[in-house]
């Protein structure tokens, strides 16, 4: 099993400080939340099929913090740990400083309740083994340019029989969007978002067991381009490290404009599409030591 220390492959080519870049302003990122919401929506819909009663849970990517009140309300006697890399999303999620009364009304709760949130990499978190009995993580997957090593230290920070749940985007995400850019130039405008079974693997060569992988298409119509590209902006834009420098030339950029109107639908609103991409696993009971050395469990035999 890959560790998060051994080396991993490459998503793409992403530029980390440019991610942080493109999420440091809350306001134009809260513009896109309808997805997210949904999404998230979808998600725990899928997560009331699984019975877990778990008492520390990951939002892995968290955000403005709405899904940590989501996980709140379902599991109200969890701690609820949101981790993010974004300082900003981190402090429009603690909101307003609270006040003395609930400042007391906190201290007089149980210690492993309530929510807690940290700043960090995801594929390095500041938590210890076998801390965590739910991994969540709505849309951030695709963020990180090494996800064999997230799911690896995920899978690190869970306990035994723990559930990973995550979504994130696929392959055909803003495919218009590339149809257009490419009567402009080759450069990539838009992530190479990664294939659902690429993730299946990855998640097997990491140690989950079972994991079980689904994809839906959603599809958002705008009146106007810039109202799409609006979308596209908040919802993290390019943080591409092989992406274009420089000004895009008024023609240039009136060309690409059209290659978008030219796909208007009969209904006359312009399409972007959303692959959405749902995965979840379990870390299994291990079936070897640290030192390598073989597991074998006994049944005992009932009573005669």
């Amino acid at each position: 099993m890959a560790s998060p220390q051994s080396s991993s492959k490459m998503s793409a080519p992403i530029d980390m400080a440019c991610v942080r870049q493109l999420f440091s302003r809350p306001a134009r990122v809260a513009e896109s939340n309808f997805l997210r919401r949904e999404i998230a929506a979808r998600m725990h819909e899928r997560l009331a099929l699984v019975k877990i009663a778990p008492e520390r849970v990951l939002d892995a990517g968290c955000g403005t913090g709405e899904d940590l009140a989501l996980l709140q309300k379902t599991y109200p006697a969890a701690q609820i740990v949101g981790v993010d890399a974004a300082p900003a999303l981190l402090a429009a999620a603690k909101g307003p400083a609270p006040r003395p009364l609930n400042q007391l009304l906190s201290r007089l709760m149980p210690a492993k309740t309530g929510v807690d949130l940290l700043s960090g990499d995801f594929g390095n978190l500041p938590l210890g083994p076998n801390s965590i009995d739910l991994v969540w993580s709505n849309l951030a997957l695709h963020w990180h340019p090494q996800p064999d090593k997230v799911f690896a230290e995920w899978r690190r920070v869970l306990r035994v029989d723990g559930l990973l749940m995550f979504s994130n985007f696929g392959p055909d995400t803003f495919k218009e969007l590339r149809t257009a850019f490419a009567s402009l130039d080759e450069t990539p405008h838009a992530l190479p978002f990664v294939d659902m079974h690429d993730f299946g693997d990855q998640l097997v060569e990491a140690g989950f067991s079972t994991p079980v992988m689904d994809m839906e298409q959603i599809t958002v119509t705008y009146d106007t381009a810039a109202a799409l590209l609006a979308d596209v902006r908040a919802l993290g834009g390019n943080p591409l490290a092989t992406r274009r420098r420089g000004l895009i030339g008024r023609a240039a950029w009136q060309r690409m404009l059209a290659a978008l109107e030219a796909q208007r639908r009969p209904d006359g609103k312009l399409g972007l599409t959303f692959e959405v991409v749902y995965g979840h696993a379990f870390r299994p009971v291990p079936k070897k030591t640290a030192a390598g050395e073989s597991i074998v469990r006994f049944q005992p035999r009932p009573p005669q």
